[in-house]
């Protein structure tokens, strides 16, 4: 095969407030050859690219779950890969891969990494699905909802869920789990006529909300008669203060994210937390790697649940990884509906390998 010319993505500056994507990111080109891999070392070339709001925190120099990334250091996603060749006896030419590559077309990688993964596709679910419904934002859906959630104690008909930023990637996962497995009331947020539309129509919600209403707290309100039992954040911010207006006696809020705040130089923090004390009510965060070793039993579950038409899932597509920056922008503009992606090859038959 020999040279290989790699471009790749790298993190110029960090920013401060909302991503310029022309300062922040540098677009480098490199080689890579297949001549001299190591022991247990993969080529592989990158065919999907997760885009995830969590990104904007790995771009901040501050304390986190994980190391910030680097100033120089290609741009950290999880993507989906097809090894081209391999120097491990576990994976072959044609295997495709789930794993941290960052935002470049080819790498070599370490087969034996523990977020290495090989994929096992099933009929009419695309490699895609394994950064979406398959990948971590539906795990963290999954877990967020099991876990914090606590939903098998307290889901079902007489459970209100409401999740914020439903027709994203994690929320629509989160809501079709809580409506379609265990037959919760699920009320959607989201920020467009289009998406609630979507939430309903074709997510099967019980009501959709957008936030940008200039009614939207008396709309919450009216749809949660008995309160809100699982309030699934996405958000944060002004639609978390009205949730916990709302929250249940005992009711469990899941903080998975704050993409609302994301981008503020000086975020501000919920105004009506007293709710939690009144109402003896939860509010707890939670990071999906925590759970990495029940990941085999979720991907299970959410594989039957979309063979059996429980789970759906849509992508919004962005073609080619110099389009990266610009469509991690559209990310937090709300751009989106379901997972965003960077489509940046054509998966390579395994008889041209």
């Amino acid at each position: 095969m020999g040279a290989i010319k790699n471009t790749q993505i790298v993190l110029a500056n960090r920013p401060v407030a909302d991503i310029d994507p022309k300062t922040t990111f540098r677009i480098q080109h490199t080689t890579l050859s297949d001549s001299n891999l190591g022991p247990d070392e993969l080529l592989v070339k990158v065919l999907y690219v997760s885009l995830d709001p969590a990104m904007r925190g790995w771009m901040r120099d501050q304390r986190s779950y994980i190391r910030p990334v680097r100033i120089d250091e290609v741009m950290r996603s999880a993507d989906v890969a097809q090894v081209l060749k391999s120097n491990s006896p576990n994976y072959k030419a044609g295997d495709l891969i789930r794993a941290t590559i960052g935002w470049q077309e080819y790498a070599v990688i370490k087969s034996t990494s523990d977020d290495v993964v090989k994929i096992k596709a099933f009929p009419g679910v695309s490699p895609s699905t394994y950064l979406g419904v398959l990948g971590l934002t539906g795990l963290t859906a999954y877990f967020g909802l099991f876990e914090v959630g606590e939903i098998v104690r307290k889901g079902g008909p007489g459970c209100t869920v409401v999740v914020s930023g439903a027709a994203g990637a994690t929320g629509s996962v989160a809501a079709q789990i809580a409506k379609h497995v265990f037959g919760c009331r699920v009320i959607g947020i989201a920020g467009s006529e289009d998406k609630c539309a979507y939430l309903v129509q074709e997510l099967g919600l019980d009501v959709a909300l957008n936030y940008k209403s200039k009614t939207f707290f008396k709309e919450l309100v009216a749809a949660t008669p008995k309160l809100i039992d699982i309030f699934f954040d996405n958000t944060g911010g002004d639609i978390l203060d009205g949730c916990l207006r709302r929250i249940a006696f005992q009711g469990r809020i899941v903080v998975c994210g704050a993409i609302s705040t994301y981008n503020d130089a000086v975020p501000k923090g919920p105004a009506y937390y007293s709710a939690l004390i009144t109402q003896r009510a939860r509010m707890e965060g939670f990071i999906v790697f925590d759970y990495a070793k029940q990941y085999g039993k979720a991907i299970e579950d959410m594989s039957q649940w979309i063979r059996d038409g429980q789970l759906k899932s849509r992508e919004t597509v962005v073609h080619g990884i110099e389009n990266a920056p610009d469509a991690l922008v559209s990310l937090f503009k709300g751009d989106n509906t379901g997972k965003m992606l960077v489509k940046v090859a054509e998966e390579e038959s395994k008889s041209r390998l």
